[in-house]
C-alpha cells in the first residue's frame, strides 16, 4: 500500500500548496500550475497502481441495497461535477459543487468497498475534500456567485452526467468492476 499512501499524499500536497504556501505558489507563476498538475497526476496515476495492487482486511461486500445506493450517489456525484463546470443554478447556491461531489463519490465508494485499500484512497479522498473546503472557506472568506446560466446549461448538465455515468460505468465493467451488481 505505500503506493498508495503515496500517491494520495502527493495529490494532497499538490492541491494544498497553494492554500499553505501561497507566496511560494505565487512566485511561480504559470510554472507553478504546471508543477501543481504534475504533481496531482503523479499522485493519481501512484493511487490506481497502488489501489489495485493493495491487499489488506475485507470487513463487508457488496449488496444488492448498497449497490443501488451507490448508483444514485454517483449519479449525484457527476451531476455536480457538471453542474461546477457549467455553474448552473445549483453551483450558484453551493460554494464547492465539484469538492462536494468528490465526497459523495468517496462515500458511495465506501459503501460497496468494504476493505482496508478502500479505506485509504476513498476515506483518504473524503477527508482531503472536507479538509480542502474547509481550508478554502477560511483563507477566502468572501465568496462571489458566478452569474445566472441560460436554461440551456441547466439540460446540458443533466445530459451530460447520464452520459458521463454511461461511460464510468462501461469502464467499471471493463476493469472488471460490475457497476450494477
Amino acid at each position: 500500500m505505500t503506493y498508495l499512501f503515496l500517491g494520495l499524499a502527493l495529490w494532497v500536497a499538490g492541491h494544498m500548496f497553494k492554500r499553505f504556501a501561497p507566496g511560494a505558489r505565487e512566485g511561480m507563476g504559470n510554472a507553478g500550475k504546471g508543477l501543481a498538475a504534475l504533481v496531482i497526476l503523479a499522485g493519481l496515476v501512484l493511487m490506481v497502481i497502488g489501489y489495485r495492487a493493495a491487499d489488506g482486511a475485507f470487513l463487508w461486500g457488496r449488496h444488492p441495497a448498497t449497490v443501488g445506493i451507490n448508483n444514485l450517489l454517483m449519479l449525484l456525484s457527476v451531476y455536480l461535477f457538471a453542474v461546477s463546470g457549467m455553474q448552473t443554478g445549483l453551483a450558484r447556491k453551493m460554494r464547492h459543487p465539484m469538492l462536494a461531489g468528490v465526497k459523495v463519490w468517496a462515500l458511495a465508494h465506501l459503501l460497496v468497498n468494504g476493505d482496508v485499500p478502500s479505506f485509504v484512497l476513498f476515506g483518504g479522498l473524503l477527508a482531503w475534500a472536507v479538509v480542502e473546503m474547509i481550508v478554502i472557506n477560511k483563507s477566502q472568506p468572501e465568496w462571489t456567485r458566478p452569474a445566472p446560466a441560460p436554461k440551456s446549461k441547466e439540460i446540458a448538465a443533466l445530459g451530460g452526467t447520464v452520459v458521463l455515468f454511461a461511460v464510468i460505468s462501461a469502464i467499471h465493467y471493463w476493469l472488471g468492476y460490475p457497476v450494477f451488481g
